[in-house]
């Protein structure tokens, strides 16, 4: 069997990605700086979309996909007037309009209707599948087909910024949600359509890379900062801004087993824990505080694993 060649390091950066390269691209240029033996991330963003992309390392790329349901929070600006085939300024225009006056409490009025749980129709320029094809592959053929509206909380929008061409929001969605779809039905909400111009990814799950009420906000890692950190320290100073992978799961309940359960649980025996939830799933640590990974209550009472980390 080949070697897995790279470091065998384990945890998470939240890395701030840049426009115009890809997820993926991003995600090869964190995990060689890094020297990892493996790397993740957590749910992919367009090229044309900055912002925050936790980058996970070895066996925290086992609970990225538990991410991928987690709520995110973006910063999005609209221009008001211009409509495109893609929902963002990488489109053809198709459609020019007046911009009727707008203030404050017009785009408020219209900001409520949106707020909540409401139905979304997936746009055609979008990673969905369709018959083993991607939409956006047939939009770029000039295809359109019928898409099944999915259910989308937005638990919050903010209106950040109002001018006579643009608006700018804070926009906190559950999973699923497209922005660009949220800003043209915005716009048509407002008789004049509208455009993204301006795409950010500031929250994700636990974590925040700008501050927000009482949260002070976590650093987020640009990459000529992680290259800087890498030529000043090496890797020693690499690591130092390596998160644990239990930070990645505060939304889950803590649960501490006792000395006698660590090795059933440790070899996928289901065990009695006292005081343990009784639904969902919920991490699970030894007594000396290091985290095992995620267990879940059976229906006889007994805790059982469901994702476990190698002992280190």
């Amino acid at each position: 069997m080949a070697k897995r060649r790279g470091r065998p390091i384990n945890g998470i950066v939240l890395f701030d990605k840049p426009l115009d390269i890809s997820s993926n691209h991003a995600l090869q240029r964190v995990k060689r700086l890094f020297q990892a033996a493996k790397a993740g991330h957590t749910g992919s963003l367009d090229p044309a979309a900055s912002g925050l992309l936790p980058v996970c390392f070895g066996q925290a790329t086992r609970i990225s996909g538990l991410l991928l349901d987690a709520d995110k929070t973006y910063r999005v600006t609209g221009r008001l007037g211009t409509k495109t085939d893609s929902g963002d300024l990488e489109g053809e225009v198709i459609e020019v309009r007046e911009v009727p006056p707008i203030d404050e409490a017009r785009m408020e009025s219209v900001l409520a209707g949106f707020r909540g749980r409401v139905e979304q129709i997936p746009p055609m320029y979008s990673a969905l599948k369709q018959n083993g094809k991607r939409l956006y592959e047939l939009a770029r053929e000039g295809k359109t087909v019928e898409r099944k509206a999915r259910t989308i909380d937005f638990h919050d929008i903010t209106l950040e910024r109002l001018t006579e061409e643009s608006f700018t929001l804070r926009v906190h969605s559950s999973k699923g949600a497209y922005i660009r779809t949220l800003v043209e039905d915005i716009g048509d909400a407002l008789d004049c359509g509208a455009v993204v111009t301006e795409l950010r990814r500031i929250g994700l799950g636990p974590w925040s890379i700008e501050p927000s009420g009482d949260q002070s906000g976590q650093r987020g890692w640009r990459l000529d900062e992680l290259e800087e950190l890498a030529s000043e320290g090496g890797l020693e100073a690499l690591d130092r801004v390596i998160l644990p992978t239990d930070s990645a799961l505060d939304a889950y309940p803590a649960v501490v087993l006792d000395a006698a359960s660590v090795n059933p649980i440790r070899h996928g025996h289901p065990v009695f824990v006292p005081k343990a939830p009784q639904t969902g799933w919920f991490r699970l640590y030894s007594p000396d505080d290091l985290f095992l990974g995620m267990g879940e209550v059976l229906d006889d009472g007994r805790t059982a694993p469901r994702r476990l980390f190698a002992a280190l």
